[in-house]
């Protein structure tokens, strides 16, 4: 199954990663995700007929995110080795937590559609939040698939990810209403 849902290139391309960068990556991918299922509640309220200023609004969001993890890890890192940050060491670290931003390529390309007007922003909204989903879906995959989760531990691991994008979704409904 989980092939299915990767494929085997990206499958390898995961298993050549460390556990430590694997779960860094994976925790900044399932983080930005949730970043982008809550600016879309807000956006969609803000802007209920412009999916384009929502589009902006997450991924100008995602990069002052994306900003605040790799200045507070610089900052916590040069504290815990009691010595000043390396160049290398700031892009290392900028890269590790790009997985933030990388989160918002699905919703954003549906909102897209919805700025150029293939979709109307209502339903381009409403694609972004079930890419969002899909996207949460397929990392608690993941992350059950690097963790040797059985059947079941695999739908839990899913089960968690959907439950607190769905949350998101509620919320949505909740604001917009």
């Amino acid at each position: 199954m989980m092939s299915a849902v990767l494929g085997k290139r990206q499958l390898a391309r995961l298993g050549k990663l460390g556990p430590s960068v694997m779960g860094e990556r994976l925790g900044g991918f399932i983080y930005g995700t949730i970043v982008v299922l809550s600016v879309l509640v807000a956006g969609s309220r803000a802007y209920p007929d412009d999916a384009g200023r929502i589009a902006v609004l997450v991924v100008v969001t995602s990069t002052v995110f994306w900003l605040a993890h790799v200045y507070a890890h610089g900052v916590a890192d040069s504290i815990s080795r009691e010595e000043h940050i390396s160049l290398p060491d700031l892009r290392r670290m900028a890269r590790r937590e790009g997985a933030i931003v990388e989160a918002t390529l699905p919703p954003v390309v549906a909102l897209l559609l919805g700025a150029v007007g293939v979709l109307s922003t209502d339903a381009a909204v409403w694609l972004a939040f079930a890419l969002g989903l899909a996207v949460l879906a397929i990392e608690g995959v993941v992350v059950a698939r690097v963790e040797r989760f059985g059947a079941l531990g695999t739908m839990v691991m899913v089960a968690a990810n959907l439950t607190l994008g769905l949350a998101l979704v509620v919320l949505k409904l909740v604001v917009a209403h």
